[in-house]
């Protein structure tokens, strides 16, 4: 089964991401833009969903540093700010795709499939 390493400091939202993920691949969870960097690189994941706020380092530091040693693993965003500069600012940092919480099942998904 494909592992998803899921950075993600709020519990609740982590719990959806985990209900959404867990029929279809192994979800991991970093608490902290830290662990997201450690564990992309302990864990092994298929693919990463980055919160974008995060303490520690955020998701944009986190995924600057994860692309300083991996630059083909998919890493997508996920965040409730939805604006344009948001997904523009996600994009330059290294991520490969961009959801706005909350985000649908489905529409979580059929972005995960894009990649893996």
């Amino acid at each position: 089964m494909k592992r998803i390493l899921v950075a993600e400091d709020n519990d609740s939202n982590y719990m959806l991401m985990s209900y959404i993920l867990k029929n279809h691949y192994e979800p991991v969870r970093a608490r902290n833009g830290q662990e997201a960097v450690e564990m992309a690189e302990t864990q092994a994941p298929d693919l990463i969903l980055m919160d974008l706020k995060m303490p520690i380092f955020n998701g944009l530091e986190a995924t600057r540093m994860i692309r300083e040693k991996n630059v083909d693993i998919p890493i997508i965003a996920l965040t409730a700010n939805a604006f344009d500069t948001d997904r523009e600012d996600a994009v330059a940092a290294g991520c490969n795709d961009f959801l706005s919480k909350p985000v649908s099942s489905q529409k979580c998904l059929e972005v995960i499939a894009k990649y893996i």
